[in-house]
């Protein structure tokens, strides 16, 4: 006697409920818009730009509010506000993937062959991984810049090495529980090397997890960014990173608040669209939804 229920492959629900499913999250379809729009901006700043945010017409322009010529106001040397964050989306974007880049090839790596290895190099990982943990994120990219010097690469590499830890301690965990799956072990007694089952059976398994933490942790980047721009460890003057602009403006905050409000508001909404679309996307991700 049939039961009435028909069994439908996976393969055709995902590809046939992709988009819906997706955008069944409010935060995804906010994240996702927010993302879209900084793209956007970050490609199109030079047409966008009302002035030229590095250099100022005049310093007799320096401390103008708001109105038509500069509408988010001007700094103490006069630069377009508006220009500046414009531009400066461009450092905070690159910074969020080349920051994760790094951190997500250091993880995924570290963490597969522990996981894959296990023995003395799962000890040696999992030890340096808490290690690193012992550290505060911003505490040890702080003190990396610091050694290495002030400057957007430096900064690069510091964000970079503090970020991988968390990555790879999921990629380790994934790893040694899908190298026990059957169609592993089937693989390895099929004759298959390491390097095909790696790439062909475990690393696919981890995309959807490694996809989400990068997605947040490119909040995270631009967030630590500006925090070491601010303290004048990341770029470097006159680059319109939105934490320097803050950190130049903090001394008129009571004479000219939109010096340090507007950079503050991107920052802000940066780091929102980045956590609602990492969100949206562990949602959609999780096979427990």
């Amino acid at each position: 006697m049939s039961s009435g229920y028909r069994q439908v492959p996976e393969e055709s629900i995902a590809r046939r409920g992709f988009l819906p499913r997706f955008f069944a999250s409010w935060s995804a379809i906010i994240g996702a818009l927010i993302v879209v729009i900084l793209i956007v901006v970050a490609i199109a700043a030079p047409v966008l730009a009302p002035n030229d945010p590095y250099e100022a017409e005049s310093l007799r322009d320096a401390y103008r509010p708001p109105g038509q010529q500069f509408p988010l106001g001007t700094d103490v040397l006069g630069r377009c506000i508006l220009s500046r964050i414009l531009f400066g989306t461009r450092i905070s974007l690159t910074v969020g993937l080349v920051v994760q880049g790094i951190s997500v090839a250091l993880g995924v790596t570290l963490g597969v062959v522990a996981g894959y290895r296990e023995g003395i190099v799962d000890d040696i990982v999992s030890n340096l991984t808490n290690i690193m943990f012992g550290f505060p994120h911003l505490l040890f990219a702080l003190a990396v810049v610091t050694v290495l010097g002030p400057g957007l690469y430096n900064m690069f590499i510091a964000l970079g090495l503090a970020g991988w830890p968390m990555i790879a301690r999921l990629v380790r965990g994934q790893t040694l529980s899908v190298k026990r799956k059957e169609y592993v072990e089937a693989a390895r007694a099929a004759g298959c090397s390491d390097f095909f089952i790696v790439t062909r059976h475990i690393l696919p398994q981890c995309l959807s997890p490694v996809l989400v933490m990068a997605t947040m942790g490119m909040a995270a980047a631009i967030l630590a960014e500006a925090g070491l721009s601010f303290l004048g460890l990341g770029a470097q003057p006159p680059a319109p990173s939105w934490g320097s602009m803050i950190a130049r403006g903090r001394d008129y905050i009571w004479d000219s608040p939109w010096m340090t409000t507007y950079p503050g508001i991107a920052i802000f909404l940066t780091v929102l669209g980045f956590n609602l679309l990492g969100d949206g996307l562990r949602d959609f991700l999780d096979p427990r939804v």
